[in-house]
């Protein structure tokens, strides 16, 4: 497969450039085993026709050479002959399309008939025969000889043993081959691992859990003579515990180069437990207290608690809020990180192991950064055959915290400032006092910040201990224009200067003091911090600032004059400049331009399109006020619009830049310019036109009157469609004539169908749509126009008016869509073939295109299910169940005759059952090429039933009961007559069956004792099951009961007879005993289901107690018995009868003939004694009327 996309590439290219037919096919010889699944690609190039192209294979058998043997097409499902049509249909060999002209020939279970010469056949779409129509090639099948055998074995090793394993591969193939051989663990259910490999060219490799004990050398792979591999693992891991197996392949190297796996075998595998050594550890971490001063020492101790430390490898680290110190190796020489390290060249610091469990850091001078959290972690190492050190397990104690207390100050600060409420543009002064509860003990360093009203904080300036003045980021600027200045007045006096203040200014002003003393080693280290603040709120210059826009004369007509009035408030001072610019907005625009502006600095400037307004305005600003008046005279329609004034407020900056503060924009002013009154009128007339798709569509607009014979007009064309708010512009003509296409059109491809015109006689507009389509429908109008010219010479729209709508519908043909809607019921039987049919009556057009999609309706189910589905391009797609049901290669589809489709399920399952149907679309072509959905029509449903073959399990129900002696074994037989499929699998259980507690206790079941039969449902509410053993359909035992767990046997006598031996008997095995049978199947996906289940009837055991020898010799010895219990009692009765007729007879004579109380004395009756057979109670024994003679 390696090389068949390349040659697909060239075949391709070759083909475009001979164009004409060739056919390739995989080359041969290939050599493959039997058993194997084996792929052939076939592919074509340089053909006509559809891009789908079809494929047959045939082979010609050593046999008969000459002789071609048709196996399978993708065309014809009848191609394959007699001798394959079997596999072909039950999937065994099947085609799979790579792409249109490509396949690949796949045989799952090779066969040694199958070798022979094979022929890829592509049937002819061409116009004409060109080329070559087929290929072929060699296949050779042969015997699988490869052997992986190991013995199975059961191994106990303790952590750190060796392991030795070998494994015998061995291969008899004539062929050139090479043989890979891999070792894998494998524990439980999870997924084996590879421990090393040979590859098939000599190369060793693991996986990433064992690569580095590989790289190491303590696992390895020794090939002893021609077929014995050994593997060896010279240090087991507990990790290594599992099941160790070999797994072998056989290699072989096509004619393409690539080489191919023929076969692969796996041994048995041999079970390693490995047993841990105790090599835990605890480690503690310990120090004096947990609150210290600055300058103080500190001692850290890590104790490891461990057995055979001395012989043991440890490493330990040391880490400060999560941050290394220091580490140490087994070697004991600590290496600290470049901080630490410059504090233990001071004599600061110290890292030592002081005995092999104890490890020590220790601090001599604290600090008050030192404050955190401290750990330590000890971590084992092993020492590998090669002297390096591995990381095993690793321990951390808890955290110790320590906090590091400053030197306490006594230092406070106030803060003052010249004014809490200024306005913008004014200075600030503030003072900063610092006072001390003594005497001074070192230097300040001072730091100006602000927090504004977002509680963002800033620093301004600072001065640090050594007097050096610095700057805030954001106030560089302003101090190299001097507008921000610090000073220190006297050494506890600090102040701050800010000019020309802006809004931004505005906040909390807060003086920061911070104490600095030198340390023992001559640092400088803070005693103490402390802070006090201001507030200063700024008054903005453009609060209240407002403008307002006034006139007289609102409404003039041509030639006419008008003022407008711009009101500025409130009044600045000089040092404030204000600017006033007038702005127009014309009649029938969006945009403001500027007209005039008078500048901050008191200067006029016109704007870019005020040269109409130059020579007819006049404007003027008093001098009392920033009050600005605009007079225009001459008035026309270019003069009306909207007119406002605009004011900005300016600030000069402490550059001598200028910041505009802040612009206010007046209210609108409205001026109109009367034009004349419009006469302009068109026709309302309203219109229905209907008519088929592929016709004109002409539309008419009439303009009835119009203002002036000067008049202009221009059109625009709309439709209006249902679904939308607003009418879309089709085309415009202006009044000029000039066209313009709309939105509508360019979106609709409506430019080309379009045809304007404009009538001799003016009024007279025309627009006609060719070819029309069905979207085309919608309610047209016109929108006219008119337009003259002004005294300007300007053109100006006097009016608009609509004209009625014409309703236009546009039809496509009647739909004559029809299926047949025949209903009908099938019940087939599983893996059996079921035929739809899908048959069109009656269609709308014959050049329509149909799309085919069957559906189901699976029981208890609402929702149909799409199965398959044929577009109308001809291709077939799966639908959602048959993903479900594993539909995939069992639908094959028919099209035998126009309008008729037929889909087969193959190898039908119980899941396949449901109500099937299947739902039909017509397209048809609209004019402008597009298809589209005409109609759709769903055909009668077919009600399918899958069903299973029935069941004919039988239990045999005529079991002995039986009696053993203690210690003794006794056998329990299941006996299966008669089953239902000679495929069957059974699953089997034995069952003891005991009273419950509380219900009445009767006998063993041995036919002894006398009891009356109840209801069934009682007696098995009564009856307690205790499972003895069971087996599964796949032969794996289940657990043992815990009275017979191990005396348990099973035997399988016969494919229908099962035996289970219990020894060792005991008097609690007494009871009655059953066995239950599952019948499993094997379903159409080869997957197994439980068909039925029966029980056999219980079989009675007696298990004779030898416990006691007195009453094992009576029980045992039936004539001992019978003398004992039951002989004495006759003799006793007749003994005491007799006695008792001789005393009344010659007491009372009277009284002879009767018995007690005057009831005559018939028979002497006895209590009624019941004695169990078992033995343990005295047998049962009934003295009746005339027992005795």
């Amino acid at each position: 497969m390696k090389c068949f996309f390349p040659v697909l590439s060239c075949l391709a290219v070759l083909g475009v450039v001979l164009a004409q037919r060739h056919v390739a096919v995989q080359e041969g010889p290939l050599y493959r085993t039997e058993g194997s699944h084996i792929t052939i690609w076939c592919n074509v190039s340089g053909y006509q026709g559809p891009s789908e192209q079809n494929f047959q294979w045939s082979i010609y058998l050593p046999s008969a050479p000459e002789r071609e043997v048709q196996i399978v097409s993708t065309v014809d499902s009848s191609f394959p002959y007699a001798i394959y049509t079997q596999r072909v249909r039950g999937g065994k060999i099947y085609v799979e399309r790579v792409q249109g002209n490509s396949a690949l020939l796949h045989i799952t279970d090779l066969q040694a008939r199958d070798a022979g010469e094979y022929e890829c056949h592509t049937p002819n779409t061409d116009e004409r025969y060109f080329g070559s129509y087929s290929a072929k090639m060699n296949l050779v099948v042969i015997p699988d000889t490869l052997q992986t055998t190991a013995i199975p074995q059961t191994l106990h090793k303790v952590e750190q043993d060796p392991l030795e394993l070998t494994c015998e591969v061995a291969t008899e193939t004539f062929q050139h081959s090479h043989l890979s051989v891999a070792w894998l663990r494998q524990r439980g259910g999870e997924k084996p691992v590879e421990v090393i490999s040979l590859s098939r060219d000599f190369v060793l490799h693991s996986s990433s859990e064992y690569a580095q004990r590989q790289s190491l050398g303590e696992v390895r792979l020794d090939k002893l003579g021609s077929t014995t591999f050994r593997l060896t693992v010279f240090h087991l891991r507990p990790s290594d515990q599992g099941e160790f197996y070999c797994e072998a392949a056989e290699w072989i190297q096509d004619p393409d180069g690539s080489w191919y796996a023929m076969t692969r075998k796996r041994s048995e595998g041999t079970v390693v437990n490995v047993q841990p050594t105790d090599k835990e550890f605890t480690v503690r971490l310990e120090t004096e207290k947990r609150l210290y001063t600055v300058g103080e020492p500190v001692e850290f101790r890590c104790i490891l608690e461990a057995q055979n430390v001395p012989d043991r490898y440890f490493a330990v680290s040391w880490a400060f809020n999560s941050s290394l110190i220091a580490s140490m190796g087994p070697n004991a020489v600590p290496v600290l990180n470049s901080e630490f390290a410059h504090r233990e060249a001071r004599g600061q610091l110290k890292v030592a192991k002081e005995s092999d469990s104890v490890f020590v850091l220790k601090i001599y001078h604290l600090r008050q950064d030192d404050s955190g959290k401290y750990n330590c972690r000890v971590t084992e190492r092993e020492k590998t055959v090669t002297g390096e050190f591995i990381d095993k397990e690793s321990k951390r104690p808890k955290n110790i915290p320590i906090i590091v207390l400053p030197i306490k100050s006594s230092i406070s600060v106030e803060v003052a400032s010249n004014a809490s409420v200024i306005l913008e543009g004014e200075h600030l002064h503030f003072s900063c006092s610092v006072r001390t509860a003594g005497r001074p003990q070192g230097r300040f360093s001072v730091i100006w910040q602000l927090v504004d009203r977002q509680n963002r904080r800033s620093n301004i300036m600072w001065l640090d201990r050594d007097g050096t003045v610095q700057l805030g980021a954001s106030y560089w600027e302003r101090s190299s224009f001097g507008g921000v200045q610090m000073e220190q007045v006297q050494p506890n006096s600090f102040s701050l200067g800010i000019f020309n203040s802006r809004k931004e200014d505005e906040g909390q002003y807060e003086c920061h003091v911070t104490e600095w003393v030198r340390a023992v080693d001559g640092e400088w280290q803070i005693v103490g911090e402390r802070r006090a603040s201001t507030p200063i709120s700024i008054t903005a210059l453009e609060m209240g600032f407002a403008v307002t826009a006034i006139s007289r004369t609102p409404g003039v007509t041509y030639s006419d004059s008008f003022d407008l009035q711009c009101i500025i408030k409130p009044h600045y001072p000089a040092r404030v400049p204000v600017s006033v610019t007038w702005r127009f907005q014309p009649v029938g625009t969006v945009e403001f331009h500027d007209l005039v502006t008078f500048t901050r600095d008191g200067g006029v400037q016109w704007g870019d399109r005020s040269s109409s307004f130059r020579t007819r305005t006049a404007i003027e600003k008093a001098e009392s006020s920033n009050n600005v008046r605009l007079s225009i005279s001459r008035a026309s329609d270019t003069e009306a619009g909207k007119y406002q004034c605009v004011a900005e407020l300016w600030r000069k900056n402490y550059n001598n830049s200028w910041t505009r503060l802040a612009e206010r924009t007046s209210n609108l002013l409205e001026i109109r310019v009367l034009q004349p009154v419009t006469k302009l009128q068109v026709s309302k007339s309203k219109r229905t036109l209907t008519l088929v798709e592929n016709r004109p569509i002409q539309l008419n607009c009439s303009v009835k009157s119009q203002t002036s014979s000067n008049s202009h007009f221009a059109v625009l064309w709309y439709v209006h469609k249902p679904s939308d708010a607003d009418g879309k512009l089709i085309l415009k003509t202006t009044h000029s004539s000039a066209f313009e296409y709309g939105t509508y059109a360019e979106e609709e491809g409506l430019r080309p169908r379009l045809q304007f015109e404009r009538h001799v006689s003016g009024g007279l507009f025309s627009l006609t749509v060719q070819r029309a389509e069905v979207s085309d429908s919608g309610s047209y109008y016109c929108h006219v126009e008119e337009w003259l010219l002004s005294p300007n010479y300007a053109w100006y729209k006097l009016a608009e008016e609509v004209s009625g709508r014409t309703e236009v519908t546009v039809k496509r043909p009647d739909s004559r869509l029809k299926l047949s809607q025949a209903q009908g019921n099938l019940s087939v039987l599983e893996t059996q073939q079921v035929q739809l049919e899908c048959v069109v009556l009656n269609r709308t057009s014959a050049a329509s295109q149909l799309v085919v999609e069957w559906f189901v309706w699976k029981p208890n189910h609402p929702e149909r299910e799409t199965v398959a589905r044929l577009s109308r391009e001809a291709t077939f797609h799966y639908g959602e169940q048959a993903a479900k049901n594993n539909l995939k290669g069992r639908l094959h589809l028919e099209s035998p005759s126009s309008g008729v489709y037929r889909l087969f399920i193959q190898n039908v399952a119980v899941q396949d059952s449901g109500t099937y149907s299947c739902r039909v679309e017509e397209w048809l072509p609209s004019p402008s090429g597009v298809w589209y959905k005409r109609a759709e029509d769903t055909a009668g449903q077919m009600a399918v039933t899958v069903m299973r073959p029935d069941a004919a399990l039988q239990v045999d129900t005529v079991v002995p009961n039986a009696t053993v002696s203690e210690k003794a074994a006794f056998q329990l037989d299941c006996s299966i007559v008669s089953r239902s499929s000679q495929d069957s699998h059974f699953a089997v259980a034995w069952y003891s069956l005991r009273t419950k507690a509380g219900g009445e206790r009767g006998g063993p079941g041995l036919g002894e004792q006398e009891e009356e039969e109840g209801d069934e449902e009682e007696e098995e509410d009564l009856t307690e099951r205790t499972a003895l053993l069971s087996v599964g359909p796949d032969a794996v035992f289940g657990p043992e009961g815990s009275p017979w767990e191990g005396r348990l046997r099973f035997q399988r006598l016969s494919p229908l007879l099962y035996r289970l031996t219990v020894l060792q008997a005991s008097p609690r095995d007494t009871g009655n005993y059953s066995c239950r049978v599952e019948e499993w199947l094997p379903g159409p996906q080869k997957e197994w289901y439980r068909l039925t289940e029966e029980e056999s009837a219980p079989i009675g055991i007696r298990v004779l107690d030898t416990s006691s020898t007195l009453q094992s010799i009576i029980c045992s010895n039936d004539a001992l018995f019978y003398f004992v219990f039951f002989y004495p009692f006759p003799i006793f009765g007749i003994l005491i009868i007799t006695i008792l007729l001789v005393r009344f007879k010659s007491r009372n004579s009277s009284k002879s003939s009767d018995g007690k109380n005057g009831v005559p004395l018939l028979w002497i009756k006895e209590p009624h004694l019941n004695y169990s057979p078992t033995c343990l109670e005295p047998p049962v024994l009934s003295i009746h009327p005339g027992a005795i003679d």
